[in-house]
């Protein structure tokens, strides 16, 4: 005979389940309709770009982490920040781990007159940087970078390198902490891979509130910051931003750059992109060459690799311009990357128009033996489906009314567009309507 524990103890053991504590209460539940919410009070940065991408400026106790390539301009972008919030009459405070207070100090004079205003720690120890935030007690803090900062582990006097992935686990969480306690906006300034992603245990960017990504070239002045990340915020915010000698300065109509630049020749068209809420017009170039490789090769700046060999397949297939034994390079002018599916019909009409020698039949121009008359260059967007057929996209009224401000009409554009595009169902269609000469062409010989 078999005696069994009251309380069902046996049943909880072949569950796999712990046995339930006795007496044991649990925690009060609250609806989330009664949960009491209030308005978030946030510091302003005196950076549009920037505060629209943190979705109005930094929330105290947050941590956001800026990531971007070396040299881009993450310090001076910070940098400007707390200088501004330093002139609004904020405490501020720059740790840093990479430069000295006399290279940091360099760096400031060449911005704004508050930023010289900043403390500055040029500190890597953990324990030093964290008892000066909290003697400090900032209202925002930058640390540059997260990468840098040593902290002592729990095994004895020795130290791992700083950057290792425990190293970096333990600075975030610690850091986080007095952050969430003192209300101090920190912003963790990090290093990124040679494939752009930013570099250090995936759980940092778990930790943080807000990720933001500084994009660009170097060789190339203009600056793209995205959000990856945003609790308190949209995603689908971006900023643009030039570098000069004298800071980063803010690019508030950047669409009228990109088409006074456009070149009106074989390979070029403008495209009406969404760069989160807001429309922007940019140049994408295109240039196809014979190959002397068994292998051509596919080049892209700007753009997803993968993407372009998908519209070069469907224009093979479905538009009847095929590429094969050519190099192909694409390339999105000004350093601005996209990556919506809206630039598909505007890659396949810029590799068409340079694999043809003829230039894309605008609105008030046309052509002369391949070479584009004075007049609008061809604008467009647009979704290639794997059939051919050319599928609508987001926020069609915008992108139009965006071309029509700088003077581009007739876009090309999916069905149900609206009114001042013109509109096609197919790629074929599309570019019968954007290339004529070559569609009469092919007319002919078929």
């Amino acid at each position: 005979m078999e005696e069994r524990p009251a309380g069902g103890g046996g049943d909880h053991r072949r569950n796999g389940l712990p046995p339930a504590r006795v007496g044991a209460i649990g925690a009060p539940l609250v609806a989330l309709s009664q949960v009491a919410s209030a308005p978030l009070a946030r510091l302003q940065t005196g950076i549009g770009e920037l505060d629209r991408v943190l979705g109005g400026g930094l929330v105290p106790g947050s941590l956001v982490l800026l990531g971007g390539s070396p040299g881009i301009g993450k310090s001076t972008l910070t940098n400007m920040a707390l200088g501004n919030i330093a002139g609004a009459g904020h405490k501020t405070l720059y740790v840093s781990g990479e430069e000295s207070a006399e290279q940091v100090r360099l760096r400031a004079e060449r911005l704004q007159p508050s930023a010289l205003e900043v403390p500055v720690l040029a500190e890597t120890d953990l324990d030093a940087v964290l008892d000066t935030i909290a003697s400090h007690a900032p209202s925002v803090c930058v640390i540059d970078s997260v990468q840098t900062l040593r902290c002592a582990d729990g095994s004895g006097p020795a130290r791992p390198a700083p950057g290792s992935v425990g190293q970096v686990r333990e600075a975030a969480t610690r850091i986080m902490g007095l952050a969430k306690a003192r209300s101090i906006a920190v912003v963790l300034v990090g290093h990124v891979t040679k494939d752009g992603a930013l570099a250090g245990p995936r759980v940092l960017e778990h930790l943080v509130d807000c990720v933001l990504q500084f994009e660009g070239e170097r060789e190339r002045p203009y600056r793209e910051l995205r959000a990856l990340k945003n609790r308190f915020g949209s995603t689908n915010e971006a900023g643009l931003f030039e570098m000069r000698q004298g800071g980063l300065v803010e690019v508030l109509d950047a669409s009228a750059r990109f088409v006074a630049e456009a070149t009106r020749a074989p390979g070029s068209v403008v495209l009406a992109a969404m760069e989160g809420s807001r429309p922007l017009l940019v140049e994408v170039q295109a240039l196809v060459a014979p190959s002397e490789l068994e292998q051509p090769r596919r080049v892209v700046s700007g753009l997803d690799r993968n993407r372009l060999a998908l519209v070069l397949a469907i224009l093979g297939r479905h538009g009847g311009i095929g590429v094969a034994g050519h190099d192909v390079f694409v390339n999105v002018v000004g350093g601005v990357r996209v990556e919506e599916p809206g630039v598909d019909l505007a890659i396949a009409l810029a590799v068409a128009s340079a694999a043809k020698g003829v230039a894309l039949n605008g609105p008030m121009s046309g052509t002369d033996g391949g070479v584009a008359l004075k007049g609008c260059p061809c604008a467009c967007f647009g979704e290639l489906g794997l059939t051919g057929e050319l599928r609508w996209v987001g926020h069609p009224e915008r992108r139009l009314a965006e071309a029509a401000r700088h003077g581009l009409s007739g876009v090309h554009a999916p069905s149900g567009s609206g009114d001042g595009a013109r509109e096609a169902s197919t790629l074929r269609e599309a570019l019968a309507a954007a290339l004529p000469a070559v569609a009469r062409r092919h007319a002919r010989a078929a």
